[in-house]
């Protein structure tokens, strides 16, 4: 596994990376964000050594952890980000989510604690896989929960209720029931789904259309256990609720 640190104080940089491959990883160090940058477009355009997770500081020379964030989830929407920064405001912590991280930890930091958040952001990510095509047709109807999907009909039937469905909500759902179980990012729906038409959508577009078939599909939406959010990854697919 390949760790991005971001941080222009160089004895905490070369403490990071000393802990870090302590523990088996490979860990490159940038003291700002335009080799950070170049560090993470070289790895991803190798196709084969890209970076497995980013420790992101926020206030560097030149260039913000902020902006940093937002040109890495241009690149890459799966990669986690995980800040650590002396900033404790609230509304840090707010924009560096809004701008694609994953995880906000503050400085000064327990090392236990560090690695453990970098070990599970790592575990998170292995389970985001491109998704394969389908390896069999789906039957006309087809049953999850209390829900039968009519797909000639382009309906379904919650509780005795039938409910319409737009050709793009049918096939976004279709898409979710073929790759039951798998983890997909929202590019991968865009490409799969979308199709040509993904250049003009953005991801926003896809939540929308997620939280459209909650509503159609979940007993309570705010709480789904069918179309589940995975944070920082994308979406999944269970077909009948996780027991506890």
């Amino acid at each position: 596994m390949k760790l991005l640190v971001v941080e222009d104080e160089q004895a905490l940089a070369q403490g990071l990376k000393f802990n870090f491959e302590q523990e088996g990883y490979t860990v490159l160090t940038a003291e700002d964000g335009p080799t950070a940058l170049n560090y993470f477009r070289d790895c991803y355009e190798s196709d084969k050594d890209n970076v497995d997770l980013v420790v992101l500081d926020l206030m560097l020379p030149g260039m913000s952890g902020y902006e940093i964030a937002k040109e890495i989830r241009r690149i890459d929407e799966v990669v986690p980000i995980l800040v650590l920064s002396a900033r404790e405001l609230s509304e840090d912590k707010a924009y560096a989510f809004d701008c694609g991280t994953d995880q906000y930890m503050t400085k000064p930091f327990a090392l236990p604690e560090l690695l453990s958040r970098v070990k599970n952001l790592l575990k998170r990510k292995s389970l985001v896989q491109p998704a394969p095509a389908p390896t069999k047709a789906l039957p006309p109807l087809y049953h999850f929960g209390n829900v039968t999907v009519d797909f000639e009909a382009f309906e379904i039937e919650v509780d005795g209720e039938r409910k319409s469905l737009t050709n793009l909500e049918l096939r976004l759902l279709k898409y979710f029931i073929e790759h039951e179980g798998m983890v997909l990012t929202r590019s991968q729906i865009l490409e799969d789904v979308w199709g040509e038409q993904s250049a003009f959508v953005t991801t926003r577009t896809i939540d929308n259309f997620v939280l459209r078939l909650r509503k159609l599909v979940e007993s309570n939406p705010a709480e789904p256990v069918h179309i589940v959010s995975v944070r920082g990854a994308g979406y999944r697919f269970m077909p009948e609720e996780a027991s506890e």
